[in-house]
């Protein structure tokens, strides 16, 4: 069946029937775990005990050797088991040849981001070029906006959401006020519609329709960390360039999480951490994106860098700038051999599953999830205060590899006893538990157990 034109919990529906399983049942998450159908790599993962677990409450358990329910792959991705040998590797030839390292080796480290460049372009969807690993998220955001954020005095507005991350807000505010200018009158805060978490992809074109001549940058992020709203960045890019705007996508939430064509959709810059859905590591290296049609960086008002200086005559040292071609010349300084050695550990997956195939099964995963929190807290509820609301699409087509919920009450105390019992996951201010099945290494069953230990508590506080 085609998964375009078939909903995953039909899919699933028909797979209980065949198999003569309730669909609701755990016999059915360990039947689809056996069965492997759209393939897990758990095993090519550390996966946290609950013993390890610093707010677990061991005397909760049955076996405190188990494994937790990790469902936070939203904000940290899990450690990838080759991650370790690769950073030994580096750390041993350090030990061994010092400075001779920089040149030596499959990571060496004066280009140790070069290596992983053809993996990260085939996961963004974009030619080699066009992509580099450098800096961290915000710093390249900041640099990518001080070149394209260029305002006029009819065209000085940025559009960004109105509950964007805060780094992101933070960027836009200061990047603006370096320009002399007032946040207040050239921030364009898209809001979703009363009583709506979500974004309508309508009224988002309506606001570029309406305000786009006075709009120099559109800068949103692919997937929303709150809701995990996946933005139509095509249609949104075509709409926004259609009126003159420059696009840029903060991809921190959707790279490695949803399927991207950053060059055939013709996006003008993109930036992103690797440390959630990319399973890098906390602090990881970030990438960018610029599109080839800005590749006559002389144009560019940006800042420079050592490391954005071709790299065949960059130790001529003779202090003249001559930039690396595409986007590479905005990196500023060599990479980091420990960050780069934690990427590939997870890019080395990535590229061997396809990021295709991951798409497919976290369908599956945030389908199954929406189906069995559906059948526990809202349908035939009497107790009001134990349903639950949703914030993120409930078209699979519309969200990554996230479900965010809200509920009546005492969602701090429902935490904190999810907590207990080895669920991993975060909570958001104010009432939203978010939950990342991540499809690289969470299960069918890890879904199941989620929400059942997720009514035991409800049923406990309640």
């Amino acid at each position: 069946m085609d998964l375009l034109q078939t909903h995953p919990l039909e899919i699933l529906s028909n797979l209980a029937n065949e198999w003569k399983m309730d669909l609701y049942s755990e016999e059915f998450s360990k039947e689809l775990d056996k069965q492997n159908i759209w393939p897990s790599n758990r095993h090519r993962f550390f996966y946290p005990k609950l013993k390890e677990l610093p707010n677990i409450d061991l005397s909760l358990v049955k076996d405190p050797d188990e494994e937790s329910v990790y469902m936070c792959g939203n904000s940290l991705g899990l450690q990838p088991k080759t991650a370790r040998s690769y950073i030994d590797k580096e750390m041993n030839k350090w030990a061994q040849m010092g400075v001779f390292g920089h040149l030596e080796g499959e990571l060496a480290w004066a280009k140790c981001n070069e290596p992983l460049r053809p993996a990260m372009a085939r996961l963004v969807g974009a030619r080699l070029d066009e992509v580099d690993l450098m800096n961290f998220l915000s710093v390249n955001l900041h640099l990518l906006m001080i070149s394209f954020y260029r305002p006029t005095e009819t065209r000085f507005k940025i559009l960004l959401e109105d509950k964007a991350f805060p780094s992101d807000h933070y960027i836009v505010e200061s990047q603006i006020k370096l320009h002399n200018l007032d946040p207040e009158k050239s921030m364009v805060l898209l809001k979703p519609r009363e009583n709506e978490f979500t974004l309508r992809t309508d009224d988002i074109l309506k606001t570029i329709e309406e305000q786009g001549e006075s709009i120099a940058v559109v800068l949103l992020s692919g997937v929303h960390y709150f809701t995990g709203q996946l933005f139509q960045m095509e249609t949104i890019t075509k709409a926004a360039q259609k009126k003159g705007c420059l696009v840029g996508w903060d991809l921190a939430h959707a790279v490695g999480n949803v399927e991207l064509k950053l060059h055939d959709w013709n996006v003008d810059f993109a930036a992103w951490c690797t440390y959630k859905y990319l399973n890098s590591g906390a602090g990881a290296i970030g990438g960018i994106f610029l599109h080839e049609k800005h590749f006559e960086i002389n144009k560019l008002t940006k800042l420079n860098g050592w490391w954005g200086h071709r790299s065949d005559t960059r130790f001529l040292m003779n202090n003249k700038i001559d930039h690396e071609v595409g986007a590479s010349a905005f990196a500023l300084s060599n990479p980091s051999m420990l960050l780069c050695s934690c990427l590939k550990a997870s890019l080395d997956i990535f590229d061997e599953v396809g990021i295709e195939n991951l798409r497919k099964r976290s369908k599956f995963l945030t389908a199954y999830l929406e189906c069995l929190l559906n059948r526990k807290f809202n349908t035939n509820n009497k107790n009001e205060s134990s349903n639950i609301q949703y914030i993120t699409p409930k078209n699979p087509e519309e969200r990554g590899a996230q479900i965010s919920i809200r509920f009546a009450s005492k969602v701090k105390k429902v935490h904190s006893e999810i907590e207990k019992r080895g669920i991993v996951c975060d909570f958001r201010e104010p009432d939203v538990l978010r939950f990342a099945p991540a499809p690289l290494y969470n299960t069918f069953n890890d879904v199941f157990k989620l929400v059942k230990i997720l009514e035991e508590s409800f049923k406990l506080i309640n």
